[in-house]
């Protein structure tokens, strides 16, 4: 069963007699029903009876509702009701728009609206960049889905995408202080989509795709990076990517190899896949093999696109083929952004000494990590359960930070690259250990780390707007 989590957090009302042992036996009932208690409060007591609001985790919705069950046949308790803390915290949304000024007299309303914005409006026309100083693109991202790859539940639209979206904004703005704002479009075609992001790029400062299922998601971002003046990113994959780099040069120095020197094997040749192979060719790794559902990616494969093809061209320098158990074996590294039980243990057990396994799928991994320990020295997920989580909330809110800081017209390779070792640098070597190779996602220092690189590779690189870094306050 999966481990109960706050993310899945029930606050249950009972009112009981207020009777010595009548707690003990409810919280007993609860924790037999395998539900993790996380806070116990009084609400009220009065004439003989006490109400409680007991906070209980659970695995899953039908836990939950079993926990209730139990507790609801227990002599003498009422539950008077029960609330979703997760719903509750998506009630009437999770972002709002706030003014920055007050409008409070004549003289604030002239100066803000009409007349005195006309000569704003009249200098922008006369210089359009100076729109990135005078609006709201100075600071605004927009987070742009189709809902078609939603996190672990595929195809479900705008609307249910939302709530998804609204989490990626206030993550920006949380870790990188930028305003983001989710835009949820009511097409899945790739044309609509391309020339709606085209047509709203005027009000932001940079593009972050979000959830727009493969191959569509690559050519939808090229085209956007072709068309637009400014940066345009899909977190999904160089996100991913990015965030993957970070965390496996600081596993290597755990287990003392290079990235020159490694055999790697990856299972998914998705966007996340081919985004992370194209990113750890260029930081330097040799020998990669990408696996897909039919097995190893290799030249005169049966089953090919043009994305895979081109790992057949790039990657395998040996030709191996078979199934990910064939070709797994001697691997140094294992990355996975497939499905969940996908690597077996006798698969993990072929692997070099000192292995290193990075089972991301979600919500749950590839396999996990107490049945990969015996043959493994590093191991990461996508979990925040787990040590090692590897997290885009690591990457995203800082370099869209320093890419705003610095007016960049586009997302390249050594931005890419900087914000990896940025990540990675967070940590110093002589704290480095097999279970702290990536840094928390509530580390502060990770956000202003990235940002400074990716501000310093856009200067280096030419596609800064701005002549001089600013400084960095970024809490």
């Amino acid at each position: 069963m999966v481990q109960p989590s706050s993310s899945n957090s029930l606050t249950i009302r009972l009112r009981y007699p207020d009777q010595p042992g009548k707690l003990g036996l409810i919280t007993t009932t609860i924790g037999e029903a395998d539900g993790v208690i996380g806070a116990v409060d009084i609400v009220d007591v009065q004439s003989g009876s006490i109400t409680r609001d007991i906070t209980v985790n659970t695995s899953d919705v039908e836990h939950g509702q079993r926990i209730v069950d139990r507790v609801t046949e227990l002599a003498d308790v009422e539950v008077v009701n029960v609330s979703d803390q997760v719903f509750l915290m998506h009630l009437g949304g999770k972002i709002e728009v706030r003014s920055k000024s007050p409008v409070k007299t004549r003289d604030d309303l002239s100066k803000v609206y009409t007349p005195g914005v006309a000569r704003v409006c009249r200098s922008i026309f006369t210089d359009p960049d100076s729109s990135f100083a005078l609006t709201i693109r100075k600071n605004t991202v927009a987070v742009v889905t189709d809902g078609s790859a939603v996190l672990g539940m595929g195809n479900i639209g705008p609307r249910a995408a939302l709530p998804v979206m609204e989490g990626k904004a206030m993550l920006f703005q949380e870790f990188g202080g930028v305003n983001a704002f989710p835009i949820c479009l009511d097409t899945q075609d790739t044309d609509r989509i391309v020339e709606t992001v085209c047509a709203l790029a005027p009000t932001f400062g940079g593009i972050n795709l979000e959830d727009i299922s493969a191959p569509r998601c690559m050519e939808i971002e090229e085209r956007l990076i072709e068309r637009l003046e400014i940066p345009v990113f899909h977190d999904d994959q160089h996100g991913t990517a990015i965030v993957v780099l970070a965390g496996l040069k600081n596993a290597l120095k755990v287990v003392d190899k290079t990235l020159e020197s490694i055999r790697l094997v990856i299972n998914g040749a998705g966007a996340a896949g081919i985004a992370i192979t194209r990113l750890l060719l260029t930081a330097g790794v040799k020998n990669v093999v990408v696996c897909d559902r039919s097995g190893a990616i290799y030249p005169g494969r049966d089953n090919m696109n043009s994305a895979k093809q081109w790992l057949a061209e790039n990657t395998n320098p040996d030709l191996a083929s078979g199934s990910l158990s064939d070709v797994i074996a001697g691997a140094d590294v294992f990355v996975g952004v497939s499905a969940a039980g996908a690597l077996s243990v006798s698969a993990v057990a072929k692997m070099a000494p000192t292995a290193v396994v990075f089972a991301l799928a979600n919500p749950d991994p590839e396999i996990l990590p107490e049945d990969a320990a015996p043959h493994v020295r590093v191991m990461a997920t996508g979990r925040s359960d787990f040590p090692n989580q590897i997290n885009n909330v690591l990457c995203f809110p800082g370099l869209f930070r320093g890419l705003l800081d610095v007016r960049a017209r586009q997302v390249n390779e050594a931005m890419k690259l900087a914000a990896a070792d940025a990540i990675a640098r967070v940590i110093d070597e002589s704290e480095l250990h097999a279970d702290y190779i990536i840094p928390s996602v509530f580390d502060r220092r990770v956000a202003k780390a990235v940002a400074q690189a990716v501000s310093g590779a856009a200067f280096e690189t030419g596609v800064a707007r701005r002549q001089q870094k600013p400084g960095y306050q970024v809490s």
